[in-house]
């Protein structure tokens, strides 16, 4: 592949990259760093020189092959796409002869995908946006698929209003530290549910009450909500019900992983059926990456009203074990990996 001069001064042949690659489902020891071809430039796409990049539980789902719904559009036998990762933040290298949004030298944020790579090429319209100075890489990088979900779960299923209450089911982990974030942003009154050590780094990202789940059953108590966004799953729509007011809203984001066939939706299917027949609205949502989001999201964040927290990060070479912590469901934030 022949470049012309991007940002970094590359006026050679650049052949290879080196990138996150499977070619089985299994446990994250599937998973290596290889060289690889460069992503092929078209006119209409943007070059990007990938420095962190975000894992999420999309990935080992994926990895796996795991519910087996996955392989419907991963491959039913073995992965159709060999890349892992959703998520990215870095520098514009060059663009399409027909891209006029971006150049060369542009710090930018968003999705695209196979994220875990040097390099990645996006259409011009897709999920790309300026990154706020503000923001460092690997925080930029953690933003993708977690604060989609949260921003589409409060603001398109929830509704939610200023001065509602609401309960964020897993505050500490990816999704729910934005959850907490955004829900705050939105002039709600927030509480959120976690475990024992996780409790005042939820405090400090904007919630006014803290349950510790290890302590107290926050579906017993005679708190009502206007809203409760369900990350963590693990109780019943049933259950959660409870902590509604007369009209509240439940939406479930997550749930536990019942089965091999079809894994959390099994969970998310029934809250969808108690919708039916109660009071309250009960649903659920796979979110979309999408580019008419991402300025709201960059306004969050350039405001200050959302940071994004992260747990660790690893090099590209480790990102197997990055995979393989966030599968351990213990994370607090976000996983981001550096390249």
């Amino acid at each position: 592949m022949k470049w012309s001069t991007g940002y970094f001064g590359l006026s050679r042949k650049v052949s290879t990259m080196k990138a996150v690659r499977y070619y089985d489902y299994g446990p994250p020891d599937v998973v290596r760093v290889e060289d690889v071809k460069m992503p092929v430039l078209g006119d209409q796409d943007v070059l990007i020189r990938v420095r962190a990049a975000a894992v999420n539980p999309l990935d080992w789902h994926f990895m796996r092959g795991m519910p087996y719904l996955v392989r419907a559009q991963g491959g039913l036998r073995r992965p159709k796409f060999p890349g892992l990762g959703a998520d990215m933040a870095g520098h514009v290298e060059a663009v399409g002869k027909d891209v006029t949004k971006f150049k060369p030298g542009d710090a930018v944020f968003g999705g695209g995908r196979g994220t875990l790579a040097e390099y990645i090429s996006v259409p011009e319209d897709g999920v790309l946006i300026a990154k706020p100075a503000s923001l460092s890489f690997e925080q930029a990088g953690a933003v993708g698929v977690a604060a989609f979900t949260a921003l589409q779960a409060l603001r398109d299923k929830g509704h939610v209003a200023p001065g509602q209450n609401v309960l964020v089911n897993g505050a500490s982990g990816g999704v729910g530290t934005f959850t907490v974030q955004i829900a705050k942003a939105f002039g709600a009154t927030v509480t959120g549910v976690c475990s024992t050590g996780n409790m005042e780094m939820v405090r400090s990202i904007g919630a006014e009450h803290v349950v510790d789940y290890t302590e107290q059953d926050f579906t017993q108590t005679t708190q009502r909500y206007d809203l409760m966004i369900d990350i963590a799953g693990g109780r019943t729509a049933a259950e959660c019900r409870r902590v509604l007011t007369q009209k509240g809203t439940l939406v479930a984001v997550g749930g536990p992983d019942n089965g091999n066939w079809i894994g959390p939706l099994t969970g998310l299917g029934k809250t969808l059926a108690l919708g039916l027949v109660v009071s309250q609205k009960m649903t659920a949502f796979l979110a979309q990456q999408n580019v008419e989001d991402l300025p709201v999201l960059r306004d969050l964040l350039d405001e200050g009203k959302v940071t994004p927290v992260i747990d660790r990060t690893y090099p590209l070479d480790d990102a197997a074990e990055a995979i393989r912590y966030l599968e351990k469901g213990h994370a607090r934030g976000k996983v981001v990996v550096t390249i």
